[in-house]
């Protein structure tokens, strides 16, 4: 049966928002630790103590989870009053949760208040697996790639999220699962190797690498091993094939990487991903084989989407054997999942099989990915927020307030 729970009336993720307040308080959430010293020392914090404190809320944010400066009992009752005044520890708002039949659970996340008010949303998706349990994050609101097979790609980019708002996914699902220390106690059906969240993927909404610079902090955050703690090695970023970012992720971000494939020729992949256009074939696998790390030990994971009389036939599967000839790589098929208002179809499970059986003959892994959170559109290429496109009235007022010198210098609140 699938579950929907309504609990939007939980503490907004922004920072403080009343119109009385003297000044609105600064989103500690998505600061890298070089960040955090500087923020410290901007409200008085003196040079010498701001790699301490700052390792000190670091511990408590990503490590203990902590929602309140109240919980930090290694800092001074004072300097604690001094943080609540200025700084906010808050989550993302969760609207909704909905728990489908298979236990994949998908999150609803307001974000916090953009520079003209508005509040925004992205989905979550954590899905458990006997051996594993994967978050799937979103790094924009919308996405601007038009992919036609993807229903995300049906919603406009509103805007790029923050690296607190990235990350910040990880700590809610965190706190719903009970995954921190001391809630891990209470949870049920804790997992044997004791963490629900084994794995991440920036496979949500949105294209990571038009986002480079909040991704990277955000992974950055995320793989600390004093904080998170999820290895560089269980992070995943999907990309549609940004191929100029590429190498450079692999030198500044240093995750797995995988590709958003589905095409095995031009005038396919131009249909189906027409990003593909400015970036063929061709280059975006030269930029694979130059990706920094590439090896038997870090393969390109390679992401194809069987459609029905589009892309799934056995010359296809025979054309991507040989375009991924010399790169260390696994190929995940993934049956095709309706959204509505599509015009396509799934491969016929059959057809899937034989087209796998192709690659897996030749060498490359080809595990068929077992379709998840269906019911509760959570699947794969089924996820969009109800996040409208920025009107032009809106674009302009936002361009002329940036303008200002006034608004230069105004702090700004959330994250």
């Amino acid at each position: 049966m699938t579950v929907t729970l309504d609990i939007a009336r939980q503490r907004t993720g922004t920072a403080a928002t009343d119109t009385n307040a003297a000044a609105p308080r600064t989103w500690l959430i998505g600061k890298t630790r070089r960040q955090l010293q500087a923020t410290l020392e901007d409200i008085g914090v003196p040079a010498a103590q701001t790699r301490m404190r700052a390792n000190q809320l670091w511990h408590w944010l990503y490590n203990r989870g902590a929602a309140s400066f109240a919980e930090m009992t290694n800092i001074s009752k004072d300097l604690r009053a001094r943080f609540a005044e200025v700084f906010d520890l808050s989550r993302l708002e969760i609207v909704t949760e909905q728990i489908s039949t298979d236990g994949t659970r998908k999150w609803l996340l307001r974000l916090p208040p953009d520079e003209l008010g508005r509040r925004h949303e992205v989905e979550t998706v954590y899905i458990p697996e006997e051996d594993r349990g994967t978050l799937c994050i979103s790094s924009q609101v919308g996405c601007t790639l038009t992919c036609t097979f993807c229903h995300t790609g049906t919603q406009t980019l509103v805007r790029n999220l923050t690296a607190g708002e990235i990350a910040g996914q990880v700590m809610v699902a965190r706190d719903r699962l009970g995954e921190w220390p001391h809630l891990i106690g209470q949870a049920q059906n804790v997992p044997a190797g004791g963490r629900f969240i084994t794995n991440i993927v920036l496979m949500g909404m949105g294209e990571p690498l038009y986002n480079f610079d909040n991704v990277r902090d955000a992974v950055e955050i995320i793989s600390d091993g004093e904080g998170l703690s999820l290895s560089k090695r269980r992070i995943t970023l999907s990309t549609s094939g940004l191929v100029p970012e590429i190498v450079r992720a692999g030198n500044e971000i240093g995750s797995m990487l995988a590709i958003s494939l589905h095409g095995t020729t031009d005038e396919i992949r131009n249909r189906l991903v027409p990003l593909n256009r400015k970036y063929p074939i061709a280059e975006l696998l030269q930029a694979c084989r130059d990706y920094p790390g590439l090896s038997n030990a870090k393969r390109i994971t390679f992401e194809y989407v069987m459609i029905k009389g589009v892309n799934d036939s056995i010359e296809d599967a025979r054309r991507l054997v040989k375009l991924l000839k010399g790169i260390p790589a696994k190929v995940n098929l993934i049956p095709f999942n309706p959204w509505p208002g599509t015009d396509y179809e799934c491969s016929d499970w059959d057809h899937i099989e034989k087209f796998a059986q192709v690659v897996l003959k030749a060498g490359y892994a080809s595990p068929v990915r077992t379709p998840r959170g269906r019911d509760i559109l959570a699947a794969c290429g089924q996820l969009k927020s109800a996040s409208e496109r920025m009107k032009k009235t809106e674009r302009d007022a936002l361009s002329a307030r940036r303008a200002t010198p006034e608004s230069a210098a105004a702090p700004v609140s959330g994250a």
